[in-house]
């Protein structure tokens, strides 16, 4: 009746490490973050890279921009199977540990706002660490650049579309950690125990929210960092930007998928309920 019960207990015992890491090691888990956010801004360049490279090749009168994104969407699927398998931290599925174990009360919401702020800030600083390597290069020179360029103006064209674009933005960032959290809970729940299988789960997630052009928050925050230290950018835009990213997030992977699959797979609030129903 609840097939879910593994999936909460294995989510809640990486939820107590993960508490003691934030308490105890708190270095130690701002380096995990960090080496997260490191895997995300180099895969999201390659991403571009890629994708630029296919825009320049024509095929007949056809262009393989449509190639280049699904190859591209495909490689950056990797960088979630890189970050679950180098232990790094994630942000965007923490929102799911977190909420599942402020459920079950195993931790208290001050605890979970702490451990994602330093999440995050460890996310942020990987992030700014490829930002400043890669200014000292010529990987974003010519095509990358209009790549990339095209992507942050699309971004931020969200916030100066008003209502309208900050709901579309809202929306693609619901669907985008729904995605990613909806890999996790497939990986955390013991029914897929070959690691290959895992990776395809996580890559396939990954893959839909790329070529879709979902909305991550720490994707988002590292693309913005790495265009705006070689090409500037308009601060107060990419900050809402990510702000409005981090509440979609929030919902599609911290309610949509860690507060369902919390209640749905509670056997003792069940008992609770059948108890009272006989008395």
């Amino acid at each position: 009746m609840f097939p879910g019960k593994q999936f909460i207990s294995t989510v809640l015992d990486i939820l107590d490490t993960k508490n003691e890491m934030t308490g105890q090691i708190a270095k130690r888990y701002l380096m995990r973050a960090a080496m997260a956010g490191i895997i995300i801004g180099v895969f999201y360049t390659t991403y571009y890279t890629v994708g630029a490279g296919f825009d320049q090749i024509t095929v007949g009168d056809t262009n393989l921009h449509l190639v280049g994104k699904l190859i591209g969407a495909f490689i950056f699927g990797w960088a979630l199977v890189f970050i679950y398998y180098s232990k790094s931290e994630l942000l965007t599925s923490n929102m799911m540990i977190t909420t599942i174990g402020v459920y079950y009360r195993r931790t208290t919401i001050r605890k979970s706002f702490v451990l994602l702020g330093m999440c995050l800030f460890g996310n942020f600083l990987g992030g700014l660490l490829v930002a400043l390597l890669v200014s000292f290069t010529t990987l974003l020179n010519g095509d990358t650049t209009v790549a990339m360029t095209e992507a942050v103006d699309t971004k931020l064209g969200y916030v100066t579309d008003g209502a309208v674009g900050l709901t579309d933005l809202f929306l693609r960032a619901v669907f985008c950690n729904f995605m990613i959290n909806l890999a996790m809970l497939m990986v955390y729940n013991g029914n897929i125990r070959e690691d290959m299988l895992k990776a395809l789960v996580m890559i396939t997630s990954v893959f839909v929210f790329a070529f879709l052009a979902f909305e991550h928050s720490v994707a988002n925050t590292v693309l913005f960092m790495v265009h705006g230290f070689n090409h500037g950018i308009d601060p107060v835009a990419a900050v809402i930007n990510v702000a409005v990213a981090l509440l979609g997030n929030f919902v599609g992977g911290g309610l949509l998928i860690g507060l369902y699959y919390a209640y749905v797979n509670d056997e003792q609030r069940y008992l609770r309920k059948r108890s009272a129903k006989a008395e």
